[in-house]
């Protein structure tokens, strides 16, 4: 096994030395990836290339999206011989001191397992944010035919093994922005790739910047989740067996 980290950036620069700096020890490979950002945050994301040797930085000459840039991403782990990426905001929401650490040695336990973060948000949390991660989780238990399984499905904060994600990118439309952690757990889940849930703390700081675009990232999220819809439907015989194979399985785990 080999683990590496991804942050995908797009006008969060200046936050980036901070979350770099708390992956620093674990001296893993961090692949950086500028997603078509403007001069003032490129100079921030090569100072960080420049002060830490493990850090590598891949450039899109144009903002491509957060899914755009984390299968990128993917694709020069599978290159370097990375088996399990890290996939990590550059935003500073997440607690990464706190559970980087939990969540590599449950990869290193689980290696064919997708490691999802799932929140413990504190009083920072906009209302509109956890309505639009109840709608996302329902959705996404509906299109993965995963009922009560499902514990979030936007956090930015997971270990991915790199194998079946390549193969997924590989094979099928990935939605670029917004929409890319939900479809992308969605389509693991379907592969069969099992997900293991660990909490992470995060808060939201004042005056932090969004990349949320309301119209836009509505439309791409609405039209993922359709069709994800009837990609469901065309599997569901055999999604539906998987469901009470997982069902089965648990409940001899419980038992």
């Amino acid at each position: 096994m080999r683990q590496g980290f991804v942050i995908p950036v797009y006008n969060h620069g200046n936050t980036l030395e901070s979350v770099v700096l708390a992956l620093a020890e674990y001296n893993l490979p961090i692949l950086v990836v500028d997603d078509g950002n403007d001069q003032e945050n490129k100079n921030f994301i090569q100072a960080v290339a420049r002060k830490f040797q493990n850090v590598a930085v891949i450039v899109n000459k144009r903002n491509r999206g957060k899914g755009y840039a984390v299968c990128r991403a993917v694709k020069e782990a599978h290159k370097m011989g990375i088996t399990h990426l890290f996939q990590i905001d550059a935003d500073g929401q997440h607690d990464t001191r706190s559970a980087c650490k939990e969540f590599l040695d449950a990869s290193q336990a689980n290696p064919n397992a997708l490691i999802c973060g799932y929140p413990e948000f504190d009083s920072t949390v906009p209302a509109a944010r956890l309505k639009a991660k109840k709608i996302s989780n329902d959705w996404t238990e509906f299109v993965a035919l995963s009922k009560g399984e499902i514990k979030d499905s936007m956090c930015g904060y997971r270990i991915y093994p790199v194998e079946p994600f390549y193969k997924i990118c590989r094979s099928a439309w990935i939605d670029s922005h917004m929409g890319f952690d939900s479809e992308i757990l969605v389509r693991m889940i379907w592969a069969g790739v099992p997900v293991i849930y660990k909490q992470v703390r995060v808060t939201y700081p004042v005056g932090g910047k969004s990349n949320f675009r309301v119209v836009r990232d509505n439309i791409h999220i609405s039209f993922m989740f359709a069709r994800l819809t009837v990609g469901m439907l065309l599997r569901y015989p055999w999604l539906k067996a998987k469901q009470i194979k997982r069902r089965k399985l648990a409940a001899r785990v419980e038992g």
